[in-house]
């Protein structure tokens, strides 16, 4: 006989209280989730989007930037307008900095930055004294696929005629920055000669100056040498960074981590690297709001599966190959764990010793 008393009756009785409160929870949760999407279309409805590149206008972040700027609103509940603003300075550091600064952290405001500085606040943190897992991702529109290249002028055949010749010219924005990082490892790891000028504002004055003949050559993003000098044959790639092959790149050239050497040296090579592999990333303050973060999270997917931005992408010949938030934080995860003598050789190679 089950009495009021009884050990099973009190065990039901718990059991279906417990039952009813996580019906509660669960309908809570619901609840908040339907009230928050209408306050969120309320928010961004007619509201400006701010997306801050850390370089001048015609560099290669700068036109994913506005790739993505032209597209991202359509997803974003309330279809808010997405602009472009250019704020260059230290090595793009200025607009990372900015978000968590004098930028508002509501959930209107997006930064896009060279992630050379992410293995820079790690191997010169004297340097740049930021911690990129303290800030809100919204993931990376492409990895970045990168050569070194010289100009037409310079006459070689191979590697090894390359190597015997006189130094050239090559230039960077400054040091830590991706392009200058290749062109340390192309001199250091593969015995290439070459005198590094440093001071450029981004690529677009670089390219200039390859033109004008102040410079013989560069290191950099694919997607930023001009299409004429590739129909042209204005240019010859040396080597390229990453291991991902395009079209329009030829396949014959070696990939740099073939050709090092050395265990020390393939590790500090993959650590240097690692932003390749991020290539155009995009953040927010990790102060803005948790649903709002959630919401441009979802966005940014959406953005990246649209077949109207994929075709924008495409007659721009721009690589899509995205990397959502959590898979960008996987990443950092273990960038942020290289073991001590790793850092040292690549703080040697990205020139900070």
């Amino acid at each position: 006989m089950i009495t009021n008393k009884s050990p099973i009756r009190r065990g039901l009785r718990l059991t279906l209280l417990g039952f009813f409160f996580i019906n509660l929870y669960f309908c809570s949760l619901y609840s908040s989730a339907s009230q928050a999407a209408p306050e969120i279309d309320k928010f961004y409805e007619g509201r400006l989007i701010n997306l801050v590149v850390g370089f001048n206008p015609g560099g290669g972040y700068d036109v994913y930037a506005r790739l993505l700027a032209r597209h991202m609103g359509r997803h974003i509940p309330g279809a808010p307008t997405v602009t472009v603003q250019n704020m260059p300075g230290a090595g793009s550091l200025k607009s990372v900095r900015f978000l968590n600064s004098s930028a508002g952290k509501d959930g209107t405001v997006i930064s896009t930055f060279n992630p050379g500085l992410i293995v820079q606040s790690i191997v010169a943190p004297e340097k740049v004294n930021t911690d990129f897992q303290k800030f809100a991702w919204l993931g990376s529109v492409s990895e970045d696929i990168r050569m070194c290249f010289t100009w037409q002028t310079r006459k070689w055949q191979n590697l090894k005629d390359l190597q015997s010749q006189k130094e050239m010219q090559f230039g960077g924005t400054s040091p830590g920055t991706l392009g200058y990082i290749e062109a340390r490892i192309i001199k250091e790891y593969l015995k290439i000669p070459l005198r590094l000028i440093v001071g450029y504002p981004g690529s677009a004055e670089k390219r200039i100056a390859i033109e004008s003949g102040e410079l013989e050559g560069d290191c950099g993003g694919w997607v930023n040498v001009p299409e004429e000098w590739i129909i042209g044959k204005k240019v010859k790639v040396i080597v390229r960074f990453s291991p991902s092959l395009i079209q329009g790149l030829d396949i014959s050239m070696p990939y740099a981590g073939d050709l090092i050497s050395g265990k020390l040296e393939r590790s500090a090579f993959a650590l240097l690297m690692a932003p390749e592999e991020i290539g155009r990333p995009f953040i927010m303050s990790s102060e803005v709001p948790p649903m709002r973060l959630a919401s441009m999270r979802d966005a940014f997917q959406k953005t990246m599966a649209d077949t109207e931005f994929l075709a924008d992408a495409k007659r721009q010949r721009l690589t899509v190959t995205p990397m959502s938030a959590a898979q960008v934080d996987s990443r950092l995860m273990q960038v942020y764990k290289s073991q001590p003598e790793v850092v040292a050789e690549a703080r040697r190679i990205s020139g900070e010793d």
